[in-house]
This record gives structure tokens, C-alpha cells and sequence, in this order.
């Protein structure tokens, strides 16, 4: 009886998807990749191939991702695009998450809201958002926001055009609308430092949550 091939590759229209074992031992399965590219060196010489590695329900380590792909990097015309396995879905569907909803909060009106919550839309005075997680608004904020409603004190109030009559972070308020200063063209958000709400720029968003993703680049 045949043995299972711990590697299978499969011909793609814009590349290669290699599909490794996720039963086998580590080390076995880098034996047979490496065995596998050394023993079909016509399959792999030529122009530039894309490559995308699946690694099926295996939890590996960053060290262990890096040699699968040291073992691809020695042939020169396999370009790696992307190593996943089911493990980092799982833990990216776990991770930061925001729902979105548009409109806008009218005089009077107060939306409420369970988690981290993106609003499209103006926030007139005297409207009110009051939500458990963190707010962003794509637009006008000119009424109040109540951030972190059930005590989180890590959440952020982020908005477009930055003119709150008031905010509010767990039990943290912000100070009055007369000290907040000159209107800024640039985004900005609202966070709790040592008890004292802060302003900054949106860019800087990422040194107060690291747990927020952010675009690192190639």
C-alpha cells in the first residue's frame, strides 16, 4: 500500500498552493518538502511562481512558519505570498472586531450599541452614541459619546471632524467643550492615561491599543 504524500502541490492560475500534512511530526514533514523540491527540480525551474502554503489544522510557532520557509527560499523562483494554517483563522476570528452602521444621530437621539462600533454619519449636538467597546466615527462628532459603557477603560473615541460637547470613557468625562481647543483637520481619538482623558492623532492610535491591527507594510 502506497504511503500518504505529507506534501501535495496543486496548479493554480496565478500560482502554486502547497498543502502539507497537519497529522505528521514537524520535523518529518520538512524531510519530505525538502525531498519533494530536490527530486522535481525541472517542475520548479523558470520564471518567478507564487506560492501559497496551507498548513491545514497544524498550530505552528513563528520559528517553525520560518523554516517552511527557508525550505521553499532555496529555490530561487518560489515566491512565497502567504504560510496560514486553521489555527491563525481561528485566532484572527478572536481578535479585534468592529461592526459598522451608518446614518446619523439626531438631536435628542440616543443609539446604543454592544461591542466596538464604526458609525458612517454625523453625531449632531445634543445626540448621544453609549456603546460597551470602542467608537469611531467616519464623520461629524459634535454631541456625546459614551465609550466603554460597562467600565472599559482601555476604549478609544475616534472621529473625522473631532467637536464633542462631551465624552465619556468608563467613568472617566472629558473636560468642557470650551477647553478643547482649536478644531484639527486631521483625525483624532480620545483615550484614558492614568485617569486623565487624552487627544491625539488617529495615526497614533496603535501605541495606546496595540490589540487593534495595524498596516505594517511588505
Amino acid at each position: 500500500m502506497t504511503a500518504k504524500s505529507l506534501v501535495t502541490i496543486k496548479g493554480m492560475k496565478d500560482g502554486l498552493v502547497f498543502l502539507l500534512d497537519d497529522k505528521c511530526e514537524f520535523a518529518v514533514l520538512l524531510g519530505e518538502l525538502r525531498d519533494k523540491l530536490e527530486h522535481t527540480p525541472h517542475f520548479f525551474d523558470g520564471p518567478i511562481v507564487y506560492v501559497d502554503v496551507k498548513l491545514g489544522a497544524r498550530a505552528v510557532t513563528d520559528e517553525q512558519k520560518t523554516e517552511v520557509l527557508d525550505v521553499l527560499r532555496q529555490r530561487g523562483n518560489l515566491l512565497v505570498r502567504s504560510i496560514e494554517s486553521f489555527e491563525d483563522k481561528k485566532a484572527e476570528q478572536k481578535g479585534y472586531r468592529i461592526e459598522t452602521r451608518t446614518g446619523m444621530v439626531r438631536s435628542g437621539q440616543v443609539l446604543r450599541h454592544e461591542g466596538n462600533l464604526l458609525f458612517l454619519g454625523d453625531v449632531n449636538p445634543s445626540g448621544m452614541i453609549i456603546c460597551t467597546g470602542d467608537v469611531m466615527v467616519l464623520g461629524a462628532l459634535r454631541g456625546m459619546v459614551h465609550a466603554g459603557a460597562e467600565g472599559e477603560l482601555s476604549a478609544v473615541i475616534g472621529a473625522s471632524l473631532f467637536a464633542p460637547t462631551q465624552l465619556r470613557i468608563g467613568e472617566i468625562i472629558s473636560r468642557p467643550p470650551d477647553e478643547w481647543g482649536v478644531t484639527q483637520s486631521h483625525m483624532e481619538f480620545a483615550y484614558v492615561h492614568e485617569g486623565v482623558m487624552q487627544i491625539d492623532k488617529i495615526s497614533q492610535l496603535h501605541r495606546v491599543r496595540k490589540d487593534i491591527n495595524m498596516f505594517k507594510g511588505v
